[in-house]
């Protein structure tokens, strides 16, 4: 499950490494840009492109943190991987997580602790992409900007309780987003589980695509 902008693309060098591997990968598309789809609409999405395989790991980035335990539900899911996400409370829309989680408070924290100035930062040059290769932002920018509409922001997250579904929670630990040590709490008071971490910021499936598919692929064998 990709973040804000759904593209599937995302996650094309993790992908092609587990591929090369021998698993089976499928690289959720959402209809982003549509400002009648929310949160339901992307989870239906993402059944539909899963088709009839069971027992699958899902994987949520960013904003996927909402979908993946939708999905992983309705598929018979034997593991959710959630990947520097946001972390879902009942009740709570994706537009009302930001307030209540901290996260603005916790980012100029993390900001003030770098060195580094918000006011003065590009949002994608400097928080998303800082450490993406060159090559791999080329091949970004040449898709053109991601539409992101409104729609999965306003509707609360749907489900009374987490799925019962083994959970693992995967931070990059330079995330200039979503900084580690507010994930650190965040997952411990809504999922009662430790952060793993690994080097990387926002975008792993971009700037650590091996190293995250050593991840995925060890996490997969623990529940097999």
């Amino acid at each position: 499950m990709p973040g804000a902008g759904g593209d599937g693309w995302y996650w094309n060098r993790v992908a092609a490494d587990l591929v090369s591997r021998g698993h089976d990968v499928v690289a959720v598309d959402l209809p982003a840009a549509d400002p009648a789809a929310g949160l339901s609409e992307y989870a239906q999405a993402a059944v539909r492109q899963i088709g009839d395989r069971r027992g699958v790991v899902v994987v949520g980035q960013s904003l996927g943190g909402f979908t993946a335990p939708l999905v992983a539900e309705r598929v018979n899911a034997s593991l959710i991987v959630l990947l520097n996400a946001m972390t879902p409370a009942r009740g709570e829309s994706p537009g009302e997580w930001w307030a209540s989680t901290g996260f603005m408070e916790a980012r100029v924290e993390q900001a003030r602790r770098d060195g580094r100035d918000l006011e003065n930062e590009d949002l994608l040059v400097d928080v998303f992409l800082h450490d993406v290769p060159s090559d791999v932002v080329e091949q970004l920018m040449a898709r053109g900007e991601p539409q992101q509409s409104d729609g999965p922001f306003s509707a609360p997250w749907p489900m009374d309780e987490w799925p019962d579904v083994p959970t693992r929670f995967l931070q990059g630990v330079d995330d200039r987003f979503f900084p580690v040590e507010f994930q650190r709490r965040l997952v411990a008071q809504r999922l009662g589980i430790d952060v793993d971490e690994m080097p990387g910021g926002h975008l792993l499936a971009l700037s650590q695509p091996f190293e995250l598919a050593n991840r995925l692929e060890a996490y997969a064998a623990q529940v097999k």
